[in-house]
């Protein structure tokens, strides 16, 4: 709204906004094979899952469009003019940073002005601080556990958390877990707890056997660019679309944690270590996501420095923004063409008749 008021450029840095995923404004999002977050789905459906696609589609435009973006553009219009709404604010950026690697995330349609740097703070691992460095060397030849649930939830509650020791303390490696609560009483003498870890470092060091997650965007991109294969315990937002694309690539393994007992969570680790087809394949989900001719971050600066010295970059932008929404799906289009084919069948019935009507005359003369 800021860069509206004063007429600047704008280059946005996404993957969500105020209604949701970010593509889904920004480019065209078939139902058939893209679906939408919070379904669980991927891009192969069933007719019944298609189905379920299209339903959810339709509420969440039913929600962004009646509850989220009216608030916004009361605020718009207030501030900027009658004329303008969230929407074409939203629409009108010349660049959209999209945290989006395809390796990832889903094929689907895109536009000009979405450039993808998914995975952007990524970056070859430093040697490990000489604590965590002796704690590491210490695991011999089964090598570490890294555990985070990410820096928004410190802990998890405490029979869940004693659950989670329970099992680290059967598994043969050593297990650096970063958690900031009370210590469970549970836990075994193979595991660190430690309220801040290098999480970047310690995925990055080649005793890394297995990444134990909640599947935050920046973790998933974390252990795909170090090809750590990834048991996931998704706790909310985006965290249960993000594993289930690792899951079908046959790169982790996800837990239900509202019944996750400690069989399941050493179950998962036994089979996501020493199963080689996990680390195999985010292996090669790793070595696809650095064959680039630059890194994202690289890439990010470059179009950040691009939309500047251009004042904008309006020439990468769709026009569909400044359409409404049943000029964007040709309604208007469909109920003309409609119209005009139900012109023809009713001209051609009421010739059809006139003719019938012509010729059964003729034939009662000739009677």
């Amino acid at each position: 709204m800021l860069a509206h008021y004063l007429k600047l450029p704008l280059v946005y840095n996404v993957r969500w906004i105020t209604s949701g995923e970010a593509h889904f404004i920004s480019a065209p999002s078939p139902a058939s094979y893209v679906p939408i977050p919070g379904s669980q789905l991927t891009d192969k459906m069933s007719f019944l899952q298609r189905t379920q696609n299209v339903i959810l589609n339709l509420v969440q435009l039913a929600i962004v469009n009646f509850l989220t973006y009216p608030m916004y553009n009361d605020f718009c219009h207030r501030y900027l003019g009658p004329d303008t709404d969230v929407e074409t604010i939203l629409l009108s950026a010349d660049v959209w940073l999209m945290r989006v690697d395809f390796i990832f995330d889903f094929p689907r349609p895109t536009m000009p002005n979405i450039i993808y740097v998914g995975g952007f703070q990524c970056k070859p691992s430093k040697p490990l601080e000489a604590e965590f460095e002796e704690f590491v060397q210490s695991s011999g030849e089964h090598g570490i556990i890294v555990m985070s649930m990410g820096t928004i939830v410190n802990s998890l509650p405490m029979h869940i958390t004693m659950q989670i020791a329970e099992a680290l303390a059967q598994v043969p490696q050593k297990v650096i877990w970063r958690h900031n609560g009370e210590t469970p009483p549970n836990i075994g003498n193979n595991t660190l707890l430690a309220k801040w870890i290098p999480q970047n470092d310690l995925l990055g060091h080649p005793k890394t056997r297995a990444f134990i997650a909640h599947g935050g965007t920046n973790g998933v991109y974390e252990a795909i660019y170090h090809g750590v294969p990834v048991v996931g315990i998704p706790l909310f937002y985006d965290q249960f679309d993000n594993l289930l694309r690792l899951e079908v690539r046959g790169a982790a393994k996800v837990i239900n944690v509202a019944n996750m007992q400690s069989t399941d969570l050493l179950q998962a680790l036994n089979e996501v270590i020493y199963n080689t087809s996990y680390r195999e394949n985010m292996q090669k989900l790793s070595a696809l996501h650095r064959d680039q001719p630059e890194s994202p971050m690289e890439r990010a600066i470059f179009w950040v420095e691009y939309v500047a010295r251009h004042k904008g970059a309006a020439h990468l932008r769709s026009e569909s923004y400044r359409l409404p929404w049943y000029a964007y799906y040709c309604v208007d289009v469909m109920i003309f063409l409609l119209s005009l084919f139900l012109m023809v069948i009713m001209l051609t019935v009421l010739l059809l008749k006139k003719l019938c009507n012509v010729t059964r005359k003729k034939k009662e003369k000739t009677q």
